[in-house]
């Protein structure tokens, strides 16, 4: 008669895992459906998981005159408002948007950026006076993102115009970034118009020591004459 096998133990973890995650899953609610769905909507955003939502959710219910209501009322007035920038493709509550009314502006260059919080970036750092394109993204071809799914086509009439000289290329500095940079100097050459792109190599108060190989390498490339 053959002894029946032992479990291993690896199967007695997963199962006593399988167990508790059925146990979870069969837990009753601890709030109503209302504030349950504020929880799951709050840890949709960036950085917020499920433990930071209901923190905020929480933070939220106890101050409800002083955080909830008004902050429901941005968010129904926003989402009223808002509207994207036929010129530069930029969120505003007017079109085209207030940095493109701005006639203070150097129209003559244009800074293109991924995404909204690239540009805010920029505005507060307070380095350039220029105009801005935003995107909406980068090329990602394995995510299906192509030319047509971002704010390609009107960068390139923007572009075209006699008002402008140059095109800054303020994108990240990643695989996607780089490609479509790449894919946007290709595009603007017929214009004839200056691009350029954001210096890349050892930030202000950076030790060598600490840096990454790649970092350093785009630093020794970008060096100039003093």
């Amino acid at each position: 008669m053959s002894r029946r096998r032992q479990p291993s133990r690896a199967h007695k973890i997963s199962r006593a895992a399988t167990e508790i995650s059925k146990e979870r899953r069969m837990s009753k609610r601890i709030a109503g459906p209302e504030i349950e769905r504020l929880i799951q909507l709050l840890a949709r955003l960036p950085g917020l998981g499920p433990r930071s939502a209901r923190k905020a959710a929480l933070a939220l219910l106890k101050r409800r005159e002083e955080l909830l209501v008004p902050l429901s009322g941005a968010l129904a007035a926003a989402v009223e408002s808002i509207v994207t920038c036929p010129v530069c493709g930029s969120l505003d509550t007017v079109a085209p948007c207030t940095i493109c009314r701005d006639e203070r502006r150097d129209r003559s260059v244009i800074v293109v950026v991924e995404e909204m919080g690239d540009l805010w970036a920029l505005e507060r750092a307070a380095v350039i006076n220029a105009t801005y394109h935003v995107l909406g993204g980068h090329l990602s071809p394995l995510d299906g993102i192509g030319p047509d799914r971002l704010n390609i086509a009107t960068l390139i009439e923007r572009a075209g115009s006699e008002d402008v000289k140059e095109v800054i290329l303020a994108l990240n500095v990643t695989v996607e970034g780089q490609s479509t940079a790449h894919y946007l100097t290709e595009q603007l050459a017929p214009t004839g118009i200056a691009v350029s792109r954001l210096a890349q190599g050892v930030p202000i108060g950076g030790e060598l020591d600490y840096l990454d190989e790649g970092t350093l390498a785009a630093a020794i490339k970008a060096r100039k004459r003093i």
